[in-house]
């Protein structure tokens, strides 16, 4: 007979740490939206387009090369940074009409 998942103290190691990691992303992206929310901010007061395609151009190659780097599929960072691309520019375009 096998431990039960919960039991198991090797997969209840692994899920602390996965748990820890998890918590550290979601520190992490909150402190970036507050950024890009001074950001939206910035750009609303100076009249600047929400958007910068050739920004994103630029972060999408550096993230897909960082990626490659850690050997973490680079097609997943991509549409993990469109994503958050997408809910910035959203934020920025809400500041602008604001």
């Amino acid at each position: 007979m096998t431990n039960a998942p919960a039991q198991d103290p090797v997969l209840a190691g692994y899920r602390k740490s996965i748990d820890n990691i998890d918590a550290a992303i979601v520190h992490m992206l909150a402190e970036r939206f507050r950024i890009t929310q001074a950001v939206g901010a910035y750009k609303a007061k100076a009249t600047l387009p929400a958007a910068d395609l050739s920004r994103e151009q630029e972060q999408i190659a550096r993230l897909r090369r960082l990626a490659e780097e850690s050997e973490l599929d680079p097609e997943f960072s991509e549409k993990f940074l469109r994503f958050i691309i997408d809910e910035v520019i959203r934020h920025h375009e809400r500041a602008r009409e604001a």
